[in-house]
């Protein structure tokens, strides 16, 4: 590449992708001739056309670049103002990020697929930049742990193997239909990661998990478990009062329940789908274009602030930053049980699992097709896509929504100031390799989504077309 300027090329690639966004689509509402105007002035010269942001988060510790991208200053070197306001649950996130009252925030990675594809509040979202990979897992109550280990293998120490399989929660599920009791589980929203982790959890040992159709909105036909939404900080409270039995949520509110002796977490989604992309960082397609610099200056920032988070020895102070108040919030001791490389169990069986938050590693920032063409699976899956879609459709719904291109030219110029190497900047078509790492061994080939759909017993099956 010698003798390239990669930050011209990128850069050039980016405004003109970004310029050419803004004049097609019939769906797209198109600027302005003034407004074109003063974009095609800015990105030729780079200024930033929106410096003051207020940006949104919820308290998990997965809005960890954000807050790192802060209080490291990354957001002021690319001539940015930027304050961060937790949101009360992830609905109020989405509808303030696209009624305009946020200029973007962490968002759950099913919800600018979802609000692009027909399920819930329509609007036409974007993300240039995956905040995480893994992070969440799956906790019950001590009641129903106790009715559980007895169908637990365990080794030669007398601990529970790991992963945990759902296998070992049949026969207490089976126990409580044919007392004719429910079975409730929570999880944080409709198209959250958890919701369809869970479900796959479940599925994958034969518990149904339940369908949604146009009647039934809470997702919960011919199912098992009845899942419902908890917004993550009430999670522990929940299920102490006897509301739901268990739920999936991010950290620290896995390691809360371990904290305050009410609960066990029994599998990471680490552990259901190795490496699996979890939050994203979101904006509406009208202030990326808009604002095309000041789109590629906050993905810049918050690159940085990944790499900076996946570097040895940062976490502890990572740590301490997400314990304060107007962060995540919670007991310092409760957040490193999972942010500095080990995971808590039953208690008192700590074990390592140093992937358990990664924010970096694994090119884990790039927003990938492949990755959010999952989540597209899962939606048809579990029938908040109601109706059959052909494969194309899959791909064409995803390159809407994932703007690699973005996160590209935001990567160049990082290259080119020399705060990335060139092996980190992936070389790609936006798609993963076909993979099998999921607790229950199926292969998912992005290219084949109609073939992953009708791979499981439990779920919708379509016409392969």
């Amino acid at each position: 590449m010698k003798g390239i300027n990669i930050r011209s090329v990128w850069f050039s690639l980016s405004v003109l992708t970004l310029l050419f966004s803004a004049c097609g689509g019939s769906d797209l509402k198109v600027p302005s001739s003034e407004g074109t105007s003063k974009a095609v002035a800015a990105a030729v010269t780079g200024e930033i056309e929106k410096p003051q942001l207020k940006l949104g988060f919820i308290k998990l510790t997965d809005m960890a670049p954000l807050a790192i991208a802060k209080e490291l200053g990354y957001f002021e070197e690319e001539g940015l103002y930027v304050s961060i306001e937790a949101q009360s649950n992830w609905k109020n996130v989405l509808d303030r990020v696209i009624d305009g009252e946020l200029d973007g925030s962490h968002m759950l990675a099913g919800q600018p697929i979802a609000a692009g594809a027909g399920f819930g509040r329509q609007a036409n979202l974007v993300t240039p930049f995956s905040m995480d990979l893994n992070g969440n897992g799956i906790t019950v109550s001590n009641a129903i742990w106790d009715a559980m280990k007895p169908h637990v293998p365990t080794g030669d120490d007398g601990k529970p193997l790991h992963p945990i399989k759902a296998d070992a929660m049949k026969p207490v599920v089976d126990s409580y239909r044919s007392q004719g009791k429910q079975f409730n589980m929570g999880m944080v929203f409709p198209v959250s990661t958890h919701n369809y982790e869970i479900r796959y959890w479940l599925a994958s040992a034969g518990i149904h998990p339940g369908i949604y159709t146009e009647d039934n909105v809470q997702g919960q036909v011919d199912a098992e478990v009845l899942l419902s939404v908890t917004p993550p900080p009430q999670m522990p409270a929940t299920m102490e009062s006897g509301t739901i039995f268990g739920y999936c949520v991010g950290e620290p509110w896995n390691q809360q329940a371990v904290f305050k002796g009410i609960g066990v977490p029994l599998v990471t989604n680490y552990e259901i789908w190795k490496n699996n992309p979890e939050k994203v960082f979101v904006m509406t397609r009208q202030f990326v274009e808009r604002y095309p610099n000041t789109a590629k200056a906050l993905t810049k920032a918050l690159i940085r602030a990944g790499k900076w988070l996946d570097t040895p020895g940062n976490r502890p102070a990572a740590v301490s930053i997400l314990s304060r108040k107007e962060y995540v919030g919670a007991d310092s001791v409760v957040i490193a049980n999972s942010m500095t490389g080990t995971f808590e169990f039953e208690k008192g069986d700590k074990r390592s699992l140093p992937d358990f938050n990664v924010f970096f590693k694994y090119h884990a920032t790039y927003p990938y097709y492949s990755d959010g063409i999952w989540f597209l699976t899962q939606m048809r899956r579990w029938g908040q896509i109601l109706e059959p879609k052909p494969a194309s459709w899959y791909e064409s719904t995803i390159k809407d929504i994932y703007r690699p291109d973005i996160w590209m030219a935001a990567a160049g110029e990082l290259l080119e100031e020399g705060h990335l190497d060139a092996a980190e900047i992936p070389d790609t078509d936006g798609f993963k390799p076909p993979t099998s790492d999921f607790i229950d061994g199926k292969t998912f080939d992005a290219k084949d989504p109609l073939g992953y759909i009708n791979s499981f017993e439990i779920g919708n099956h379509d016409e392969i077309n």
